[in-house]
């Protein structure tokens, strides 16, 4: 089985760095900072196969902008059904009494019991000194010990070079370990739930719509080999369409596109409200201009607020959801009453 693996980074290039060395190769430069958007990439980790999601820095300004979010939501349908483990890396030289924030921020982007699946693995350069290193640094920074604490006491530290390949065994042993510990099942919540429906829905699309083509293709393999190698040949070829198929559903579903057109027309509907009766102050004119500056500015912000919307339902109870867009709204016109 796969063991899907989300890089959730702070400040600095660790995150990427971890990325490179559980995979064993330079998937990015050694002094990155940061990426566009979330990433996926596969390999593998002590002869284990594992796909490694790269999520958007917590720390990043934008996270709670529309754009960061909308990242943040991409990154969930990467490693939709749901990652196996969350790896929280951290830069050992640059880790400060701020960083013991970092579990209150990844509940609040992945939900209250992600902490289970999270493990902290912290950067370095140089050698192990022995193996001791481990034992060093829980006994002279106190935020550091905090921080672990936090996160159930798991963590692995792992060199900043990739070449080095002596503790791989070491680290896939404690993600195993982790995941054992919670059941050998792998972490979701009502979002990683509605990532995982809407990439299955956009594949079984994308499938209908490449019907003919896949079996295009397979006529043409039957031109040219015959029996048993046929056969592998017609499996390969699907296996490879299949993961084709996947991939482009996990970027682009009906859950990113209509998260941010639902946020648009909420913001868009309220700002125009919100602006029209500014705008009655000053007549009927300023009704019809403020209502369309009102417009455009709550359109701007929608986006942002449907996904904070949806952020929402990890912390919310099947049993206790709401509209929260209806709420705001008839909240809104009854005080415009008053």
């Amino acid at each position: 089985m796969e063991l899907r693996l989300m890089v959730i980074g702070s400040n600095g290039p660790a995150q990427f760095q971890l990325t490179n060395a559980i995979l064993g190769r330079e998937e990015f430069p050694k002094d990155v900072l940061s990426k566009p958007g979330s990433g996926k990439s596969t390999g593998e980790l002590a002869g284990r196969r594992v796909s490694v999601i790269n999520g958007p820095n917590i720390y990043a300004k934008d996270i709670s902008e529309a754009k960061g979010k909308m990242e943040l939501k991409r990154s969930k349908c990467l490693s939709s059904p749901g990652p196996h483990a969350l790896l929280v890396a951290f830069d050992l030289e640059k880790i400060s009494p701020n960083d013991i924030q970092m579990p209150k921020l990844v509940t609040k982007r992945f939900g209250v019991n992600c902490l289970r699946h999270c493990m902290v693995l912290l950067a370095y350069e140089g050698t192990l000194e022995g193996g001791r290193l481990d034992d060093r640094l829980l006994r002279t920074d106190w935020h550091l010990k905090e921080l672990v604490q936090k996160f159930g006491g798991r963590y692995h530290v792992f060199n900043k070079d990739w070449r080095d390949r002596r503790r791989d065994r070491e680290l896939l042993q404690k993600v195993e370990w982790m995941v054992a510990s919670c059941g050998g099942s792998f972490f979701s919540s009502r979002t990683f739930q509605t990532a995982e429906a809407s990439v299955r829905k956009e594949e079984k699309r994308l499938k209908r719509q490449r019907a003919a083509e896949m079996e295009r293709a397979c006529e043409e393999l039957g031109e040219r080999h015959s029996g048993e190698e046929l056969q592998r040949q017609r499996q390969a070829r699907n296996a490879a369409a299949w993961a084709e198929i996947r991939a482009e559903a996990e970027m682009d579903n009906g859950w990113l596109r209509t998260s941010l057109a639902r946020g648009l027309g909420t913001g868009l509907a309220v700002g125009a409200v919100m602006g029209a009766l500014v705008g009655a102050v000053e007549g009927p004119g300023g009704m019809v201009l403020y209502g369309i500056i009102g417009g455009a500015v709550g359109g701007a912000a929608g986006g942002a607020a449907q996904v904070a919307i949806e952020n929402l339902e990890d912390r919310v109870a099947p049993a206790a959801r709401l509209d929260f867009n209806s709420i705001f709204i008839n909240r809104f016109f009854t005080s415009a009453r008053v």
